[in-house]
């Protein structure tokens, strides 16, 4: 069964503050974040492909498969690691030929940061959208200010794809996004930068669970 909050973890290394970006998906992972996506577009293929295998690998040892694993960009990387799926963004192939391409059961994700996007994203086969930024965030900041409760309560009414929110998420922000409509939230820090991946899991489940 899904958790009625779906956390999603996007990974960029240059932010980890101590050891390995592997250990820091592993601790993810383990501690029950539903889905994980490999952005190290940096990277070569070979060691993008070296990443998500990993996480593949973390996903069935650590979750029973329950954790998804998603690959930024790389379609070719994504289907080559048997990821779960590819996540596209504004300049990366259009949602209609990776659901052309992929196969049965593998997941296309967009990023989008308005109404139309968010539409055109939908009739295109994605399956879901991660909509950004809500929040202010410096990794945002060429995107424009932020969208707003607003905007996203806006988006969240007209489509029906799972809408994650992205960009400045703080476990106090949580709540508010769910209740614009957000099936979950989505960032790096929020993961990346707590004392425990598995108390900041455990609190936001416990917090979700005591507001309903």
């Amino acid at each position: 069964m899904p958790h009625p909050l779906q956390l999603y973890y996007i990974t960029d290394r240059t932010q980890i503050k101590a050891g390995s970006l592997e250990a820091c998906i592993g601790r993810v992972i383990g501690a029950g974040v539903d889905w994980v996506q490999i952005r190290e577009k940096d990277l070569p293929a070979r060691s993008q492909l070296a990443l998500a295998e990993t996480a593949v690998k973390y996903a069935r040892e650590r979750s029973a498969g329950r954790s998804r694993v998603m690959v930024n960009d790389r379609l070719d990387v994504a289907l080559a690691a048997k990821a779960d799926g590819v996540h596209l963004g504004a300049r990366s192939m259009p949602a209609s030929v990776a659901r052309q391409v992929a196969p049965g059961g593998f997941l296309v994700g967009v990023s989008c940061h308005s109404l139309e996007e968010s539409l055109a994203a939908q009739a295109a086969g994605a399956d879901y959208i991660l909509l950004g930024p809500v929040f202010e965030t410096p990794s945002k900041l060429q995107y424009g200010p932020p969208l707003g409760l607003r905007k996203l309560r806006e988006v969240t009414e007209h489509v029906t794809l799972p809408v994650f929110a992205l960009g400045g998420i703080d476990a106090g922000r949580v709540g508010p996004c769910l209740e614009n409509g957000a099936t979950g939230i989505a960032g790096i820090r929020i993961f990346q930068d707590c004392d425990s991946v598995e108390a900041l899991v455990r609190g936001l489940r416990a917090g979700i669970v005591e507001q309903r």
